[in-house]
């Protein structure tokens, strides 16, 4: 999948503590889009199809020991045409002190090389982490993101429909807030959501009548939280006697948010409903069935039995 966002190679330098061997004269604003990244073992012996540039590529201690079986002449040439293919990073891993042909190749050719004393693999995991967070699909949506026992609960609905007055509610609660109000969501893999709050607008919530105030320095830091997943998401619509509400919870609705399918509610409102308990209960209900516990299923088999045992009647 095509990338059209980009992450400056310094930053994931800065992240990551790498040490830089040779900059190019563009390395402070080298960007990188490709997340995934590569170890050109295959390359260094000469293989070069499907090989993409675009990618960072790790050189740990297996690549380095295959280069010191070759004579000089074959590692230069080696070399030579592998950083030819001008891509984007060099880095070697496990403190591994840097070759003499891979620092000249990489002035050669003017190509970023970097170094770092972890491990390859522990690094490598690391770094694709890093990438897919900066790099993730995204969008802005309208809500409120909050967590309550551990689940990530996305609130929508109207303006004005009390959202942001719920959220506060939860924190008093002791819950968390993510983000009010704008909720920048991130796809992260193929199931899971991710949801933080703009810098412009972190920690901060719009209350009408009172404005803006800081959540952070009036309950606390343990009262906010800078992202989560989303496992819920909860939408408030006002309460319409004419409209059909699942009273069971049988029914299992879901919403798309950047192509990953997430676990849906509606909670009417209306005067007099205590909605930061219903949000507590919807969390660990939520929980409850990702577990396996589904409670309203449950009961329908229950009813199915007692119907199959003609049960006339049956108390609960």
């Amino acid at each position: 999948m095509k990338n059209r966002y980009k992450v400056k190679l310094k930053l994931i330098a800065e992240e990551h503590e790498l040490n830089v061997l040779h900059a190019t004269a563009d390395f402070e604003s080298c960007t990188i889009s490709n997340y995934n990244v590569s170890r050109p073992a295959l390359q260094l012996a000469g293989f070069y199809d499907y090989f993409d540039p675009s990618m960072i590529q790790i050189i740990g201690k297996a690549e380095l020991a295959y280069l010191r079986t070759l004579s000089e002449e074959e590692m230069e040439k080696s070399l030579d045409i592998f950083f030819a293919k001008r891509v984007a990073a060099v880095i070697i891993c496990s403190r591994i002190p840097p070759n003499s042909f891979i620092v000249d190749c990489a002035r050669k050719y003017d190509t970023n090389l970097l170094s770092t004393d972890m491990p390859t693999n522990e690094f490598i995991a690391q770094i694709i982490n890093t990438l897919r967070t900066h790099l993730a699909p995204r969008e802005t949506m309208h809500g409120v993101l909050v967590q309550v026992h551990g689940e990530g609960l996305l609130i929508t609905g109207d303006s004005g429909i009390g959202k942001s007055e719920t959220a506060l509610e939860l924190v008093k609660r002791g819950h968390r807030l993510v983000a009010d109000d704008a909720v920048e969501v991130r796809r992260m893999n193929r199931n899971v959501v991710s949801g933080s709050a703009p810098e412009m607008i972190r920690y901060l919530m719009e209350l009408r009548g009172l404005g803006l105030i800081d959540v952070r320095k009036i309950y606390g830091i343990g009262a906010v939280l800078p992202n989560c997943n989303i496992d819920l998401v909860v939408h408030f619509e006002h309460w319409d006697g004419d409209n059909y509400y699942d009273r069971l919870g049988v029914e299992t609705e879901t919403t798309s948010i950047l192509g990953v399918e997430i676990p849906k509610v509606t909670v009417p409102v209306a005067p007099a409903r205590n909605l930061a308990i219903i949000l507590e209960v919807a969390a660990m209900n939520n929980r409850q069935k990702r577990l396996g516990h589904n409670t309203a299923l449950e009961f329908m088999h229950r009813h199915d039995d007692a119907v199959d045992r003609k049960q006339e009647k049956y108390e609960f």
